[in-house]
C-alpha cells in the first residue's frame, strides 16, 4: 500500500514532511499505549500510596469507565465540530495531562476523583478518535491500520516493563508523572505531526446534524447489535486483568512469571495485529467470523482458566489472547466502520469503544470482585458466559454488512 499522501489543507512542518504516514500514526499510537501500559496496570498502586482503600480505588478507577455512557458520545459530537481531526486529539492529550496532573496536587477522595476522571477519561477518549483517523487514511490507501495499532500494543508492553523496572527503585509518583508526560507529548505530537485530515470534505457538521446522526445509530439494530457483541466480548477480560496475578500468586507463582504471562499474551496480540490480521483479509475472512472466532476463543479461554491450570498450560491459554482481545478489537473496528455513514464514524467508533472499554468492561470489573471473593477462579466461568452470549449476538449480524452509504449508492 502507498505511502504517498497529499495534503488537503495546506503546508505541514518540515518534520511531519519527512516522515511517513505510517510513521506519523505509529508515533501517536505509542504515546496513547506508552501511557495506558503505565495507568493500567500501576493505577492502583500509586492510589494506594495516596492512601486510599481497596474499595475507593475501585471506585476511582470504574468511574470514568461508567462515565464514558454519557462522555463518549459527547465527546464524540465535540470533536466532529473541528475542521481537522488531529485538533481534538491534541487537545484531548492536554485534557489528560491537565487531568492526571491536577490529581497529584489533590487531596481527598472527591478532588482526586475528579481529576483522575477527566484524565482518564481524555486518554480514552482518545483511542477511536485516533482509530478513525487511521482508518480514513487506510481507506485512501495512504497505509495500513494493523502496522501503527500493533506499534501501541508494543509501546504497552515496553511502558509496562520499563515502570515496573523503575518502581523497584522510584517512588510510586513516577506513575503519574509518566502519564502526565506522555499526555503533553501526545498533544505536542498530534498537533505538529498528525495530517491535517479533515473532520468532512464540506467541514464541520452543525451540532444538530451531529446529534442526529448519533441518534440515528442507536436506532439502527445492526450497529446496536454489534457494538454489544463486542463490548460482551470485551467486558470478559475484567476478571483476567483484576485478578489473574491473585490468583496466579495463591497457585505458587511469582510475580515475575505473572509479569511474563501477561507480557507474552500482548505478544502474541502483536504478532497477530502485525502479520495474520493482513492474511486474514487477504484469505477474505470477514469480520462478524472474526468477531464469532474472538467469542468461541473466550469461552475456551476463560472455562479453562477457572479449573486453575498448571503453568504448562497458561502459555496456550494466554495465546488466545490475540483472539479474545485482538480479533474481537478489530472486528468491531471493522463492523463499526461498515455499519455507519462517513459523517457518523467519529460517533460511531467512540459509542463502540464507551461501550466495551467503558460501561460493560466497568460493570464487570464491579462484579468481578464480589465473584473472586465468593468462589475464586470459578469467577471466570461467568466471563466465559459473557462470552457465549456475545458470540450469540454476533451470530444475528448480517455476514457481510455494508456501510449504509454503500448500500444506498449500490441501489
Amino acid at each position: 500500500m502507498g505511502e504517498t499522501y497529499r495534503n488537503p489543507i495546506g503546508s505541514e512542518p518540515a518534520m511531519a514532511r519527512a516522515m511517513s504516514p505510517t510513521r506519523r500514526l505509529s508515533l501517536q499510537y505509542v504515546l496513547l499505549f506508552g501511557s495506558t501500559g503505565v495507568s493500567l496496570p500501576f493505577a492502583g498502586l500509586w492510589l494506594s500510596s495516596r492512601g486510599f482503600s481497596g474499595a475507593e480505588i475501585g471506585v476511582l478507577l470504574a468511574a470514568p469507565m461508567l462515565g464514558r455512557l454519557v462522555t463518549g458520545p459527547l465527546i464524540a459530537v465535540w470533536a466532529d465540530g473541528f475542521r481537522l481531526r488531529r485538533t481534538a486529539l491534541a487537545l484531548l492529550g492536554l485534557a489528560a495531562a491537565a487531568g492526571y496532573g491536577a490529581a497529584t496536587l489533590a487531596s481527598g477522595l472527591l478532588p482526586v476523583g475528579a481529576a483522575w476522571f477527566v484524565g482518564a477519561t481524555a486518554m480514552a477518549s482518545a483511542i477511536p478518535l485516533l482509530d478513525v483517523l487511521t482508518l480514513k487514511l487506510a481507506a485512501k490507501s495512504v497505509l495500513r491500520f494493523s502496522p501503527p495499532r500493533g506499534f501501541g500494543s508494543a509501546a504497552f508492553v515496553v511502558a509496562n516493563v520499563a515502570m515496573g523496572t523503575l518502581l523497584t527503585r522510584g517512588d510510586p509518583d513516577l506513575v503519574v508523572g509518566w502519564i502526565v508526560a506522555a499526555g503533553v507529548a501526545f498533544a505536542v505530537s498530534a498537533w505538529r505531526l498528525l495530517p491535517p485530515e479533515p473532520v468532512a470534505e464540506g467541514g464541520p457538521l452543525d451540532r444538530m446534524a451531529r446529534f442526529r446522526g448519533m441518534h440515528d445509530l442507536l436506532r439502527d439494530r445492526a450497529f446496536t447489535l454489534a457494538i454489544v457483541a463486542v463490548g460482551l466480548t470485551q467486558a470478559t477480560h475484567a476478571f483476567y486483568y483484576g485478578f489473574s496475578a491473585l490468583i496466579w500468586k495463591a497457585q505458587g507463582l511469582s510475580e515475575g512469571v505473572t509479569g511474563l504471562l501477561w507480557a507474552f499474551a500482548v505478544g502474541v496480540e502483536i504478532a497477530f495485529i502485525w502479520w495474520l490480521e493482513p492474511w486474514r483479509r487477504r484469505a477474505g475472512v470477514g469480520a462478524r467470523a472474526l468477531l464469532l472466532i474472538g467469542a468461541a476463543a473466550a469461552v475456551l479461554r476463560w472455562s479453562l482458566l477457572a479449573l486453575s491450570p498448571p503453568l504448562w498450560a497458561l502459555w496456550p491459554l494466554q495465546a488466545l489472547h490475540a483472539l479474545t482481545f485482538a480479533a474481537t478489537y478489530l472486528a468491531g473496528v471493522d463492523l463499526v466502520e461498515r455499519l455507519s455513514p462517513p459523517q457518523a464514524h467519529s460517533a460511531a467508533q467512540t459509542l463502540n469503544s464507551a461501550l466495551s472499554s467503558g460501561v460493560l468492561i466497568g460493570l464487570a470489573t464491579i462484579a468481578s470482585g464480589p465473584l473472586f471473593d465468593a468462589v475464586g477462579p470459578a469467577g471466570y466461568l461467568a466471563m466465559a458466559g459473557l462470552a457465549a452470549l456475545g458470540g450469540l449476538i454476533s451470530l444475528l449480524l448480517p455476514a457481510q454488512p455494508r456501510s449504509p452509504t454503500a448500500a444506498s449508492s449500490s441501489r
